[in-house]
């Protein structure tokens, strides 16, 4: 990570510990609920999920004794406030891997939480990837309030004299601009009314590389870096 979380806007904050696996049961619950209702925070802990992944690889990993979690499930209550200062601590350094490690390898056996987002009409996730497989960017649609939601994980300032132009393609071929978005940032996008209905399972989202200023015609008049399907998460 490029920063300690606790210097975080507090929501980014806490996605970046759900996708580290260091909350506790309550608190994973409540990401859990957030990601199901609100397309932004899932967005953003699919973006940490794709940031921590190549530092997670390179750990091998331990299989925790099976008295670890009975041991950690007595100490929690009595130590929260420890237990939030040390999380945070952990994710600011590079123990954090290490911690996350066997921390993911504790949740894995526990039954999963499964919620039901309360709106009726399934969100819509797409990974979008390079020609090469490459993980560059995450768009998540939400249709009941029909916007569209896109983190970045190229670095910042990568190509400075270039900008990032996001393209809706529906079943028909026919490229829709939705708008430019910053490297290293996520942006929500309204889906026009004419687009709304384009935007289902199966439509493409793609970030083209344009001029400053974004392309001046219909479609992309740079190459396409990455692309992705919409699927329901």
């Amino acid at each position: 990570m490029s920063e300690p979380v606790d210097q975080l806007p507090e929501d980014e904050a806490f996605a970046a510990e759900h996708a580290l696996g260091v909350l506790n049961a309550a608190d994973r619950r409540e990401a859990e609920t957030r990601m199901a209702r609100e397309p932004a925070f899932a967005a953003m802990v699919e973006a940490w999920t794709a940031r921590l992944a190549p530092m997670l690889d390179a750990i091998t990993p331990v299989a925790p004794s099976a008295a670890l979690w009975p041991r950690i499930d007595r100490a929690l209550p009595a130590n929260d406030n420890s237990v939030v200062f040390w999380r945070r601590w952990a994710m600011g350094s590079t123990a954090a891997a290490v911690a996350c490690a066997v921390g993911l390898a504790v949740f894995a056996n526990r039954p999963p939480v499964v919620v039901q987002p309360p709106e009726p009409g399934a969100l819509l996730n797409a990974r979008l990837d390079t020609s090469g497989g490459q993980h560059l960017f995450v768009a998540a649609y939400d249709p009941v309030r029909q916007a569209l939601v896109v983190t970045s994980l190229v670095t910042p300032g990568t190509d400075p004299v270039h900008v990032h132009e996001v393209w809706l393609i529906p079943a028909d071929g026919q490229p829709h601009s939705l708008g430019l978005i910053a490297p290293g940032t996520s942006k929500a996008m309204p889906m026009p009314k004419d687009l709304s209905t384009l935007a289902q399972e199966g439509a493409s989202i793609a970030v083209s590389v344009e001029q400053p200023g974004g392309s001046k015609q219909a479609g992309p008049t740079g190459p396409v870096a990455a692309v992705g399907k919409l699927a329901k998460i």
